[in-house]
């Protein structure tokens, strides 16, 4: 995939306003009224499973998986992924992880699982990573660099650029995966009157997001889980399970797109799950 131009971004304090005040909500969402802040929860009590959605898409893709876990009685927060850089992301999901009392497994797909290696570092009630189709980086590397090092990714060749205003006042690119190709690239297993809806509302990237270095990763510290889905057209499944066997992860193949989480909800929802049993 050819590299979008380079353009960081400092972090926005704007994120930080938006975070606190959605963590705030989210604790009083998903947690007891008297449970104050952090705090940690009853033995037997199931952890808050935290979904951290990708580029091109939103919270909705998690939609299936939503629904499984909740059937098992696990409280789920599907955190709107801003997708406007990583330091920024990274900040605003864990301002999200502190408004949550008691344990936490955060799941990431794609780019999201950049974000969530970075901001679960510190966050003492993360006890899972999961790693859904995505990257996971080692310091110093981008979601851009983990794309190329494995042939196979179609991605480049499908973006549309479009310039964009950032928020701290430069210039930089919001990419979108061209719609006439979104299918075909992002979710071929997907029946198409669906990703036709997934197209039309996909969420951008910056091209920042995609260039920006990781920090220490949290894998190295907290258990991980990853499924790497075989048939990916983003991320080759080369490149995924390199990832995921350097991590040291416990990792399942899925014959499925890179959109696993729409087409095989089951599997991601299983896969979640056991992490969850596997770290009480």
């Amino acid at each position: 995939m050819k590299r979008p131009s380079s353009l960081r971004q400092p972090p926005v304090p704007l994120f930080a306003l938006v975070a606190a005040g959605v963590a705030a909500l989210l604790a009083t969402a998903i947690t007891p009224a008297s449970a104050d802040r952090g705090s940690s929860s009853s033995p037997g009590e199931k952890p808050t499973v935290v979904l951290v959605h990708g580029a091109f898409a939103d919270s909705s893709s998690w939609n299936g998986v939503v629904r499984k876990l909740q059937r098992e009685g696990y409280p789920v927060v599907a955190a709107a992924n801003p997708l406007r850089g990583l330091n920024n992301d990274s900040a605003y999901l864990k301002e999200v992880l502190a408004g949550i009392g008691g344990p936490v497994v955060l799941a990431g797909h794609s780019y999201g699982g950049s974000v969530i290696s970075n901001a679960a570092r510190g966050a003492d009630n993360v006890k899972a990573l999961v790693y859904i189709a995505a990257f996971i980086p080692e310091k110093g590397e981008s979601a851009a660099e983990l794309s190329e090092k494995f042939p196979g990714s179609t991605l480049g060749q499908s973006l549309k650029s479009v310039p964009v205003t950032l928020p701290d006042g430069s210039e930089g690119s919001d990419l979108y995966i061209e719609v006439a190709k979104f299918h075909d690239q992002f979710a071929a297993d997907v029946p198409r009157n669906t990703t036709g809806l997934m197209a039309v509302t996909q969420r951008p990237v910056t091209n920042a997001g995609l260039e920006e270095e990781a920090s220490e990763p949290a894998w190295k510290t907290i258990p991980s889980w990853a499924l790497v889905a075989t048939e990916d057209r983003n991320i080759p499944e080369r490149a995924q399970s390199f990832m995921a066997e350097r991590a040291g992860a416990r990792t399942v193949k899925v014959r499925a797109s890179h959109a696993v989480g729409v087409s095989q909800p089951d599997d991601v929802a299983r896969l979640i799950k056991k992490a969850a049993q596997e770290t009480r």
